[in-house]
């Protein structure tokens, strides 16, 4: 009875948008709604990973959940591919208010928000267990929520796994091994420095030229998560993978602020509940995908390596006190106290 009610509360609410020119306003500006043709309100969500992905098979999960909460009177359209725009265009797209949701990494959050620099940051988390207890607390809630300033609201986390570094001509087994190496990076300032402080030099090169750019020996390595390395093929060239896990940048699923002002409570709570019921999805889909991935890389020639991480955290402490008195440093402080 309390379910039938909210579903009629909802409807109630939509139904007096649809009549009045608020809504008409949303669907303009908005671009969404009234695409269903059960005049289910339409939410679109754009993102750039492939449709075989483990985040957009989450996101596939939100939209199954989503349906599932509201009864049918709320509809979410998953466009991967880059299908409406690249990642940059994705956000300005929703400081606009001109789509609903997007799937972003961490990393180009960091123009926005500097304190998104705390997931770009070598060994600030201890293992995946301990991410996740940051991640689902207040600090992961409370980055969530620091783009709102930028037009943006983070709804919730999808794992992205750890990143590791893969090489084309010798193994890297220690810092020193980088030395004298070109690894590729993301346009991440923090990303860059890390390489640096390692010894690597560090080139940003965009992730769809980078296949010719080890193929042809522009760069001698690059460094990224096991599923990436393996639906890349970047495997055919690079057959050195060294999992020495420096970095865990998750995925944040982002709202428009615009948008989300807009929708009625009841859809706000149902759009979250079944992210987060997502999210918990994404994450045993990416561990098994992440194990698999690395099964396949082995198959194909691939050699892993379990470096051990001393000499690696040692190399970045440097760089861990560059942060001291900033509010990225202050951050370090409070996950490096979570337990």
């Amino acid at each position: 009875m309390q379910r039938s009610t909210s579903f009629f509360i909802a409807g109630l609410a939509l139904g007096v948008l649809l009549t009045t020119g608020a809504f008409s306003l949303y669907v303009r500006s908005v671009n969404l709604g009234g695409g269903g043709g059960n005049g289910a309100l339409v939410l679109k969500l754009g993102h750039t990973l492939d449709a075989n992905h483990p985040v957009h098979l989450g996101m596939l999960n939100m939209a199954e959940r989503l349906a599932e909460k509201s009864g049918g009177t709320v509809e979410l359209q998953v466009f991967p591919n880059a299908q409406l725009g690249t990642e940059t265009e994705n956000i300005e797209q929703l400081q606009r208010g001109a789509l609903a949701l997007s799937k972003v990494s961490t990393a180009p959050l960091e123009g926005f928000v500097p304190e998104m620099a705390i997931f770009s940051i070598p060994y600030v988390f201890r293992d995946s267990e301990h991410f996740w207890k940051v991640a689902d607390g207040p600090i992961g809630k409370e980055l969530l929520l620091a783009p709102e300033s930028k037009g943006l609201r983070g709804i919730c986390y999808y794992a992205a796994g750890s990143r590791s570094f893969y090489t084309i001509s010798k193994p890297v087994l220690t810092p020193d091994d980088l030395i004298g190496q070109k690894i590729r990076t993301m346009r991440s300032k923090t990303s860059m420095d890390m390489v640096q402080a390692m010894g690597g030099a560090p080139t940003p090169i965009p992730w769809g030229e980078l296949y010719t750019a080890l193929q042809q020996k522009m760069v001698d390595g690059a460094e990224n998560n096991p599923p990436s390395f393996y639906n890349s093929r970047h495997y055919e060239v690079a057959k050195h993978y060294s999992l020495d896990e420096h970095a865990m940048m998750p995925d944040i699923l982002l709202a428009s602020s615009t948008v989300w002002e807009r929708l009625p409570p009841q859809v706000r709570q149902w759009v979250q509940e079944a992210a987060d019921e997502s999210s918990i999805f994404q994450r045993e889909l990416w561990r098994k995908m992440s194990d698999e991935a690395l099964r396949e890389v082995e198959k194909q020639g691939v050699t892993i390596y379990r470096p051990e991480k001393a000499p690696f955290i040692e190399s970045v402490a440097g760089m861990h006190r560059s942060y001291d008195g900033t509010p990225v440093g202050e951050l370090m402080r409070r996950i490096a106290e979570v337990r």
